[in-house]
């Protein structure tokens, strides 16, 4: 597949060499780190990819894939970002799915970027309708929620074949991989439920009723715990990430409050949750579990990711078309970045010193 917006630009290497300029002092105390890092959005309307320079807050790329890409994960060497694309028609929640046109299943897929080119190095087909996706602590198997179908999808990632497909409740979304155990978490809209996949003999372990309309889901970075948004009833269920239970339910707060978005710090003692129609971003601490505070942004934010020293946030604003910079230590929009038409989903990749 051919990047067509990509064809003129400079190769990959000298962009990144261009998108380090000298920083004034000034800067460098915004960003005492330096870090070098490079943020992927996912839009689902313009069907590309931004890709923003983390330091200068600046779209330096737009990766062409296809149509409505949502879910994105890196793998571990943050060599290659794996997008999931659908060819079914968008529709809110309730819609009468008669009233759609039919959906292009050749655009189903998982487009895979080459990082170090900054084009789309394949198209893995044979996955229906895929929503989130999320790989292996070792980058070899890949993980696709296919949303019409209600199965979790496993697919080998060097060889593009798909390995095993099992049922997991109706409208699967989220998608977890727990890097301490041999276990998967989908997330079914539909179910309201969380499945627990074994990942070895890739078979349904047991099914564990969440919140209402659960969308997204994420493992704190021992296995231990697990997060998963409810969008409908505004919930947050933390899970035990060993025995598959739900501990604790806790409401997320905002007028209009409609969850979906997770971003945990590296320590696990903070979450950050997206409200969608609610507009906000909610921090939890989660050793008390009190609200530590929240900041308005963009419209309905989605898709949530940190800055590799936890410095910064980043959300997805669908219908205003931007991401929101926002600092994490106070709260508050540093930023307002313009991206492709109607953001979903982020990934940060940090970049070699």
């Amino acid at each position: 597949m051919t990047n067509r917006r990509c064809s003129s630009c400079l190769c990959y290497s000298v962009l990144l060499a261009a998108i380090v300029p000298l920083i004034s002092s000034a800067e460098q105390t915004e960003s005492e780190s330096n870090i070098r890092f490079l943020i992927y959005v996912t839009n689902e309307a313009s069907g590309d990819v931004s890709v923003i320079d983390g330091l200068d807050r600046k779209v330096i790329n737009t990766i062409l894939l296809g149509k409505r890409p949502r879910g994105i994960a890196a793998d571990p060497l943050n060599q290659r970002i794996f997008v999931a694309m659908s060819g079914s028609p968008l529709a809110g929640p309730g819609v009468d799915e008669k009233s759609l046109p039919p959906p292009d299943k050749s655009a189903d897929g998982i487009g895979i970027v080459d990082t170090r080119t900054g084009r789309v190095a394949e198209v893995l087909r044979g996955v229906s309708d895929p929503e989130q996706v999320a790989l292996s602590p070792d980058g070899r198997r890949l993980y696709v929620a296919s949303e019409d179908a209600g199965k979790a999808v496993v697919i080998d990632v060097a060889s593009g074949k798909l390995l095993a497909q099992i049922p997991v409740g109706g409208e699967p979304e989220g998608v977890a991989v727990n890097p301490r155990r041999a276990v998967a978490y989908f997330t079914s809209e539909v179910g309201n439920s969380v499945a627990v996949v074994d990942t070895v003999k890739f078979q349904l372990l047991r099914t564990v009723p969440v919140g209402q309309r659960p969308r997204d889901v994420e493992f704190s970075r021992d296995g231990t715990r697990a997060y998963v948004t409810g969008e409908v009833d505004a919930s947050l269920s933390v899970m035990d990430g060993q025995t598959d239970t739900v501990l604790k339910t806790l409401r997320v707060p905002g007028e209009g409050a409609r969850p979906k978005g997770i971003a945990l710090s590296q320590d696990g003692r903070r979450i950050y949750i997206s409200t969608g129609r609610g507009g906000q971003i909610v921090a939890f601490d989660t050793t008390t579990w009190s609200v530590l505070g929240s900041v308005q942004v963009g419209a309905r934010p989605w898709g949530l990711a940190l800055s590799p020293d936890g410095r910064y946030l980043y959300s997805a604003n669908g219908p205003s078309d931007d991401v929101s910079v926002i600092a994490t230590e106070p709260l508050r929009v540093e930023a307002t970045i313009k991206v492709g038409k109607r953001p979903w989903g982020i990934a940060v990749l940090q970049l070699p010193p």
